[in-house]
């Protein structure tokens, strides 16, 4: 996660200066994946989820090893804010950027760090691939991309992550905090965010 990135996250929630409220509504290079794990996979919270930071919500799996994993929550936007001015913050030209990028909720740990999910045909320095059609980018650059019409043509932003210590995860899926199951693009990325969880929930009982 680059500096670059955290300086745009600390001035949208530590500043409140470039945030307005959310309306409803080929890899090229790329770092593949790892196998094995829950990476490139969507946790969901079970019903009996008691953590009110966690409740209802679904997370991209984007690690998950011996040493513990990391995610990113994918259905509670925040807020919206100019590209340009986001560039203009982290010192980036902003010549010719337009438009606004919505900001998600990634997780409660280190809100001052962002990562962007997208689609694969998009890639620069500092892109990973997740799973088949998701990538995510932690370069500031990916947003100049966007502003100029040249980023990827599906894309999430997200400011923190959800982590969790060697066996945290695996303790808390036992105890029935969270189920698993498998990502696309197509649930990652639908506008529809109240029901995602809901579309979630639906694939589970369709497996069983």
């Amino acid at each position: 996660m680059t500096r670059g990135v955290s300086v745009v996250a600390t001035t949208i929630l530590l500043l409140g200066l470039l945030v307005r409220p959310a309306g409803t509504a080929s890899q090229n290079g790329a770092t593949p994946p790892q196998p094995g794990g829950l990476a490139g996979q969507f946790l969901v919270a079970a019903d009996e989820m008691g953590d009110p930071r966690f409740v209802r919500t679904v997370i991209l799996m984007i690690r998950h090893d011996a040493t513990g994993a990391m995610g990113l929550v994918v259905n509670r936007p925040v807020g919206e804010a100019p590209i340009s001015r986001l560039l203009e913050g982290i010192g980036l030209d902003a010549t010719g950027a337009r438009g606004d990028v919505r900001l998600h909720y990634g997780g409660p740990v280190e809100p001052q760090q962002g990562l962007t999910l997208h689609t694969t045909e998009f890639s620069i320095d500092g892109t990973s691939q997740v799973t088949g059609g998701i990538a995510v980018t932690g370069n500031p650059e990916i947003l100049r991309a966007i502003g100029m019409g040249r980023g990827p043509k599906r894309y999430l932003v997200a400011l923190g992550y959800a982590g969790w210590a060697r066996g945290q995860l695996e303790a808390e899926m036992k105890a029935g905090a969270w189920f698993n199951v498998p990502a696309d693009e197509t649930l990652l990325f639908d506008e529809n965010y109240e029901k995602k969880w809901e579309r979630a929930m639906s694939r589970r009982r369709i497996d069983l």
